[in-house]
């Protein structure tokens, strides 16, 4: 049967101040490595933050945003005409932008502007250009035009007698359709839609209304899809847009800035698209943390055996796991230092008694050399597993020689 024994205290050696030895240096080597990843993180995100693209909008109709429902390419071809094209995000400060003759002002999102803005737009001499509006801005920057229905986004005709449509030829419009009472306004671009506002549905409305009032143009557009990048190059969607600012030097885009999130939008959607970047360093980091301490099981902790085992199935397990890992010194090791251990007790030898003691007296009582007893006790480590089998067996023999006599 095998015992387990609790190991006795020790004695933890004391640096000069008091402090125990080693205590520093041990925090240290457990910290190291989670102080390093955090810096590894930190340095991450800082690169990542540095080589992101500065001033890049995504926004609908944004002459900087370079996607595909941006306006970019659209504000690049009328810079190259000698227009001035600039942004503005209240009204204004784009109607102080505007207060020249010949500019005009491109309202993206005319139902984000508050009332006073929606007034100050009315009453301002630049012409306008409202894309997709309500029925509010409406009723304020184009009085007798009226909604009149829905429509997907389609290549159509003019359908008008405006010379800039004409001279455009077929382009993508649709979205609001648009109902006017007004006298000698140009009513463009008919398409059959859903009916709104009690109009019938299937009946054709403007997609495009323009008209001249107190010395200015207002053009109202039911879609900005003409206006944009992936738009501008079909059908003759350029030579509409160039056409609708064709009077104008100075161009301003205002882009009031978003109240709340669009209807319709998902968590995800809201994420900025760097904070992806930061969960992905995360999920790595987590990832290395968990290698590095699988690694690292701990000290061995004494336990009572939960049932009692037989010491001759421990020993063949013992010698299972060191012929697994070709352990043969600290196999031999063990089995010199339990042999020693039963023929000191057996022959009444003192514990702390030198090899060359023990030896001497081992010669006496076998007749064998001490030079032979100190190869089989403290020689060097076998060099293969038949070596290692002699050993075991020179053992056996001498431990027999002594205990028989």
């Amino acid at each position: 049967m095998t015992t387990l024994t609790r190991p006795g205290p020790t004695r933890a050696v004391a640096r000069p101040g008091g402090q125990p030895g080693g205590r520093g240096a041990s925090r240290w080597r457990q910290w190291r490595a989670p102080v390093a990843l955090v810096a590894v993180i930190l340095l991450g995100g800082l690169v990542i933050a540095l080589l992101q693209p500065a001033g890049v909008s995504t926004r609908r109709l944004d002459p900087g945003n370079l996607g595909g429902d941006g306006t970019h390419a659209l504000a690049a071809l009328l810079a190259g005409q000698g227009r001035r094209v600039t942004t503005a995000g209240t009204a204004a400060s784009a109607l102080a932008q505007a207060r020249r003759a010949h500019s005009a002002v491109i309202v993206t999102d005319p139902g984000l502007l508050s009332g006073g803005s929606l007034a100050r737009l009315a009453a301002a001499p630049a012409d306008l250009l409202i894309v997709a509006p309500t029925r509010g801005v409406l009723r304020t920057l184009a009085p007798g035009i009226s909604l009149a229905g829905l429509a997907s986004v389609a290549s159509r005709r003019p359908g008008c007698g405006w010379p800039g449509a004409r001279l455009a030829g077929t382009a993508d419009t649709g979205g609001v359709l648009l109902a006017s009472a007004l006298r000698g306004a140009w009513l463009c671009y008919p398409a059959a839609g859903a009916g709104a506002g009690g109009t019938r549905p299937g009946t054709e409305h403007a997609s495009l209304v323009r008209f001249a009032r107190q010395g200015r143009i207002v053009t109202v557009l039911g879609s900005g899809a003409p206006l944009t990048n992936s738009y501008l190059a079909t059908d003759g969607n350029a030579a509409l847009a160039l056409n609708l600012l064709a009077s104008d030097i100075r161009v301003v885009w205002l882009l009031p800035a978003p109240l709340a999130p669009p209807a319709g939008s998902s968590v995800p959607d809201l994420i900025p698209g760097p904070m992806y970047l930061v969960l992905a360093e995360l999920a790595v980091a987590a990832v290395l943390a968990a290698l590095w301490r699988i690694r690292r099981f701990g000290p061995l902790v004494a336990e009572p055996l939960p049932v009692v085992v037989r010491a001759s199935e421990t020993a063949e397990g013992h010698g299972r796991l060191y012929r697994a890992r070709r352990a043969r010194g600290r196999a031999a090791a063990a089995l010199r230092s339990a042999t020693l251990l039963r023929i000191t007790a057996r022959t009444g030898l003192p514990a702390g008694t030198s090899p060359a003691a023990v030896c001497q007296d081992l010669a006496g009582r076998t007749g064998r050399t001490a030079g032979e007893i100190r190869d089989m006790l403290f020689g060097p480590d076998p060099g293969d597993d038949s070596a290692l089998v002699r050993l075991a067996a020179d053992l056996d023999t001498l431990e027999g020689q002594v205990l028989t006599r």
